[in-house]
């Protein structure tokens, strides 16, 4: 097996935002294959009486970007008016994650704050609020965002769709 990596020894040092910018870009690909493939009949389907709809887990990716966006532009990352609700169609989350990612991207790409600085009021704890730094928020999100991923994606599976590749190959899309 032969791989294109460049040796350590001749990366150029990249800002922690283009890093992250570029696993954001990856990492939302293969969430837009996962909703894709997502049986739109099926966005009812809530695997235990504590779990969420699949409509509502979907949802998260879009209100994940929204924490990012806000949180990017100096803005109360939770918004002044409260979170929106999750909309009734497949179609409208997908199109709806399509445009969240498409303004983080380009925030990303603006050249303020390389670095990532500055702080953001989040979780810190059960019944905490405490402020993270921007480079950690970011990151974190984006984390949980793949972790819900997996969780779709097992949905995916039940509702009798096909599993897209994510990080290899899967049953129904092999590597031959």
């Amino acid at each position: 097996m032969t791989t294109s990596a460049t040796p350590i020894s001749s990366r150029t040092a990249i800002s922690e935002k283009d890093r992250f910018l570029k696993t954001f870009e990856k990492e939302a690909a293969t969430t837009l294959k996962v909703l894709r493939a997502y049986p739109e009949a099926e966005c009812a389907l809530k695997p235990h009486e504590r779990a969420k709809t699949a409509l509502n887990l979907a949802w998260m990716f879009v209100m994940e970007q929204m924490l990012i966006v806000n949180a990017l532009k100096g803005e109360s990352i939770f918004g002044g008016g409260g979170l929106p609700k999750t909309p009734e169609g497949w179609t409208t989350i997908i199109e709806t994650f399509e445009k969240g990612r498409d303004e983080l991207l380009a925030l990303l790409r603006d050249p303020a704050n390389p670095n990532l600085d500055g702080a953001v009021p989040f979780f810190t704890g059960p019944k905490q609020m405490g402020n993270i730094p921007l480079d950690e928020f970011v990151w974190f999100i984006l984390h949980d965002q793949i972790h819900h991923r997996g969780q779709l994606s097992v949905y995916l599976r039940m509702a009798g769709g096909k599993v897209p590749s994510i990080y290899g190959p899967t049953a129904d899309e092999p590597w031959n």
